[in-house]
């Protein structure tokens, strides 16, 4: 994998993180299609359809899907099943090594912060699980935003915990969503492809 990662200076760097460095999202979609099923969905889940949602908080997932199929279901519940589905599945993550190295690098000498449209819990777990957590100084998720991707809110927020003025910071992102929302809080992007 080639990261167009732009000259800068920058200081400082936030991360989205399933899909740009652990890869998590063939675990989220296999989570997601089961919770579906549960739902009353009655065919496989459109993979390409869920690879556009990337970085939307789970419950308005779970929304989305059900306005996309036409079902009448619970957010609430089908978040809940989704996330218990999801971890059973978490110990079989894997990392995005050149955004992982990309990010070991930039530790020794610039703070960073995660950026992520999953639950609070779910992000920790995988933080903790693949031995990232140490790298962040902060760690954003839907749990600290009225507004999630692609509102930039969560962006800033990383940024204000993080010191550093929003032109400053370089996001990485693999999705639509986040890379809208980093554009419109103002910071440049490093595109990770989504599927690796």
């Amino acid at each position: 994998m080639q990261l167009d990662i732009p000259a800068g200076p920058f200081a400082g760097y936030i991360f989205d993180l399933d899909g740009t460095l652990i890869d998590t999202m063939p675990l989220h979609f296999r989570a997601w299609d089961l919770a579906m099923r549960d739902a009353g969905l009655t065919q496989g889940l459109d993979e390409d359809y869920f690879y556009q949602l990337g970085g939307i908080p789970t419950r308005r997932v779970a929304e989305m899907f059900g306005e996309h199929y036409g079902l009448k279901l619970d957010p609430d519940q089908v978040f809940h099943t989704k996330e218990a589905y999801f971890s059973e599945l978490q110990p079989g993550v894997r990392l995005i090594e050149p955004v992982v190295a990309f990010a070991r690098r930039m530790h020794a000498t610039h703070p960073l912060a995660i950026a992520s449209g999953g639950p609070r819990r779910i992000v920790q777990r995988s933080l903790e699980l693949t031995g990232l957590t140490p790298l962040f100084a902060a760690v954003v998720t839907a749990d600290d935003v009225v507004h999630g991707k692609p509102s930039p809110d969560m962006f800033l927020l990383a940024a204000r915990l993080l010191g550093v003025p929003p032109r400053e910071c370089l996001v990485f992102e693999d999705a639509e969503p986040g890379l809208q929302g980093a554009a419109a809080a103002g910071m440049q992007v490093v595109q990770v492809p989504s599927r690796v």
